[in-house]
């Protein structure tokens, strides 16, 4: 996630403001060969897919933001998260994908970059590939695992994801439930939150929230970059040349990248998408087939999906959307689990048999409905209601998913069943189904969907 954040440059530089602002700005660009001497790689597809890499890098972090955000411990010389961001060739489009740092990987053979002793190709978690042949290595074995050509490297630590936070002045992000980490400090009640640096650093890196533990934290490592995105579009700053320039030499001052990406291919990629936003991007993870899959000398390790992760990185190297338009028939995915949910049902309208038709309709799709719907004391209404208790925010957020052009409505006090008053509008239910990261089930979501409303 600390990588991801050079994302911001290109978003930055669509304001055109060029050479102006960004002369010298290369010569601050720390420089790797990450694709020095390479075989037998990939075909090249259409875009460009760029592998973003965060290392837990703290060397020039103060003992004071070491205390106080839990940095601690000395580092792992490893990849803390590793992403593909694909730009579509027509730079309308940015598909995130996130591969999970303990992903069952087998390197090919390699010189060991620490000790020089030369290996053949085994078996490692795929965050180690770092620590055992820096860039080349991580560049060779992802695109050995997923057989999309890679374009280019950058490599972002702590103090840079902290800066370019703190530079934008802070980052929305929302939860509907309480956060507590305690390894990493991460403490935030359910609500909106305006994080500053350091704050965000925790909440990208929080793992042990629940027991999903990295699946769900690069959940929130893509909402968060949504809100990143939708930050830097919508808050004037593309606007402003004095913050461009401070934001982007927060970013490049710290980054690592490869010798072919510089100041001309940022401008060039950031004039191409002038109407970028947060519904213009996709995030997802790699889909997971095997849970805690055990390697002997590596331990416990996650195995990609052989038939899913095949067809996810088919779509990146033929520069198709990951997202596709919805059928009616289609499930939508949603946070909690209709069989979950507990509804009363109420007809709104003067219209007889519409609220048990409704309560037919929820029940059928999985949603706990009390089989007895009744009238609302209100009978004109025009617009169906999802009427829920704040407490349950995130359910009635999926209910209201499978009641297409619903209102939802917070009433306190109404405790852990939620209502739903038909209206004349209703036309059917949509199928919902939940997503279950402890499964390694991710799901697609644009990154409209997932930011703060």
């Amino acid at each position: 996630m600390r990588a991801v954040t050079t994302l911001s440059v290109v978003v930055l530089a669509s304001a055109g403001i060029g050479h102006a602002v960004l002369t010298g700005l290369d010569a601050d660009i720390a420089r790797v060969d990450a694709f020095k001497d390479m075989k037998n790689r990939p075909r090249a597809g259409h875009g460009m897919n760029v592998l973003l890499v965060g290392t837990d890098g703290r060397d020039r972090i103060s003992e004071a933001e070491r205390r106080k955000f839990r940095l601690g411990g000395a580092p792992c010389h490893c990849t803390d998260t590793i992403m593909i961001v694909h730009i579509s060739a027509d730079r309308e489009r940015a598909s995130v994908v996130s591969l999970p740092r303990d992903s069952y990987a087998m390197t090919p053979a390699h010189v060991d970059g620490t000790t020089g002793e030369r290996h053949r190709g085994h078996p490692m978690k795929l965050n180690a590939a770092y620590a055992e042949g820096g860039p080349q290595l991580t560049v060779r074995t992802v695109e050995a695992m997923t057989r999309v050509k890679i374009d280019h490297y950058l490599e972002v630590d702590f103090i840079s994801f902290m800066k370019t936070v703190d530079v934008l002045g802070g980052v929305k992000v929302c939860t509907a439930e309480p956060l507590k980490d305690s390894y990493t400090g991460l403490d935030l009640p359910a609500g909106t939150h305006a994080l500053n640096g350091g704050e965000a650093l925790q909440y990208v890196r929080a793992r042990h929230v629940d027991g999903a533990s990295d699946l769900g934290r690069m959940q929130r490592q893509q909402r968060f970059l949504a809100a990143l995105v939708e930050r830097t579009t919508s808050s004037g700053l593309l606007l402003n040349p004095m913050k461009f320039r401070d934001v982007t030499r927060a970013v490049l001052g710290s980054v690592r990248a490869d010798k072919g990406f510089g100041t001309d291919e940022l401008l060039a990629l950031g004039r191409a998408m002038r109407n970028f936003s947060p519904s213009s991007s996709e995030f997802t993870t790699v889909p997971i087939g095997r849970m805690g899959h055990v390697v002997e000398g590596v331990g416990s390790t996650l195995k990609w999906d052989p038939a899913k992760s095949s067809r996810l990185f088919a779509a990146l190297r033929e520069d198709k959307p990951l997202t596709v338009h919805r059928h009616r028939s289609e499930a939508v995915t949603v946070d909690v689990a209709p069989q979950q949910i507990r509804v009363q049902v109420e007809n709104g309208t003067a219209t007889e048999g519409l609220g048990k038709r409704v309560d037919a309709a929820l029940a059928a799709t999985g949603f706990r409905t009390s089989r007895a719907p009744l009238n609302a004391a209100q009978r004109t209404v025009k617009r169906t209601v999802v009427a829920y208790d704040p407490g349950w925010d995130r359910s009635a957020k999926s209910l209201a998913a499978a009641l297409p052009g619903s209102e939802l409505r917070a009433v306190k006090g109404l405790g852990p069943t939620l209502k739903v008053i038909a209206g004349t509008d209703f036309e059917r239910v949509r199928k919902v189904r939940a997503v279950n990261p402890a499964q390694g089930e991710s799901g697609v979501v644009r990154g409209d969907e997932v930011v703060c409303k």
